[in-house]
């Protein structure tokens, strides 16, 4: 987003070496956290990227990236890593217009990724069959300025199903996602994919088994590893630690 700050904007206080802060642009003295309190008033109107010294440090005021918006998510169910969290995104076909139905809302880590994806035109619908997932959901959503992208639906849609159709894409983070998959090819437009989470080999074989039964094309399914590089000059080499096994990914294609 370009411009000048207005009131209401999410800012990152980042300096350098340490994640960023975000703040809610709000006049007036505000609490953050247990850090103390902080008067951004000043900074509605300037241009992006000017200092601000709280606490006596100082602090360049900018745009939060995804990355800085994804690192201050207040964990209560287990995330959705970003490894796993943006091939979902491709093989869900989400992009810049597209309406998603996430099923497994949880903290909120994936919905967050969603809604930034979609755009301004596109809508995330979010369900869980948990009130104080969705609570905690919608604080991290709210706390992303990314609330008016998604709606939060208390729903058990394993038992239930979907009440939305003409999606473009759904994306199942549930323990038994093929529960799901019927009602889901009733809700994806043709031409739409779902997308599926899991942690286990038995619950991918059971899901996988499920979007062939149900005659989802371009099935495929795939697991991503993460492992960084230790760079130094003449010295290069893998690092002894990596992210390894965090889930199982499938999907599908609705074209009948």
């Amino acid at each position: 987003m370009s411009g000048p700050w207005t009131e209401g904007d999410t800012v990152a206080l980042k300096r350098r070496g340490t994640p960023a802060l975000l703040v809610k642009l709000a006049r007036g003295p505000q609490k953050v956290g247990n850090e103390g309190v902080l008067d951004l008033t000043d900074l509605i109107g300037a241009p992006v990227g000017g200092s601000v010294t709280w606490l006596g440090t100082e602090y360049r005021a900018l745009r939060p990236s995804l990355s800085d918006v994804l690192g201050s998510v207040r964990r209560g169910a287990q995330i959705v890593t970003a490894k796993d969290a943006f091939p979902l995104l491709y093989l869900a076909g989400v992009g810049p217009g597209a309406t998603v139905a996430e099923a497994g809302t949880g903290s909120g880590a994936l919905t967050i990724v969603l809604a930034h994806s979609v755009g301004p035109t596109g809508q995330v619908i979010s369900y869980d069959r948990r009130e104080d997932f969705l609570e905690a959901a919608r604080a991290n959503v709210r706390r992303a300025g990314l609330d008016h992208r998604v709606s939060f639906r208390l729903r058990d849609v394993a038992a239930d199903g979907l009440d939305v159709t003409n999606l473009s894409s759904v994306i199942l983070d549930l323990p038994e996602p093929w529960a799901v998959l019927a009602s889901a090819r009733s809700a994806l437009a043709i031409g739409g994919y779902v997308a599926t989470y899991t942690p286990t080999y038995n619950q991918l074989e059971r899901t996988v088994r499920a979007l062939r039964e149900f005659g989802f094309d371009e099935v495929r399914a795939l697991e991503l590893l993460e492992r960084g590089l230790h760079v130094g000059e003449g010295g290069t080499r893998p690092e002894f630690e990596m992210l390894g096994h965090t889930g199982f990914l499938a999907a599908g294609r609705r074209v009948d």
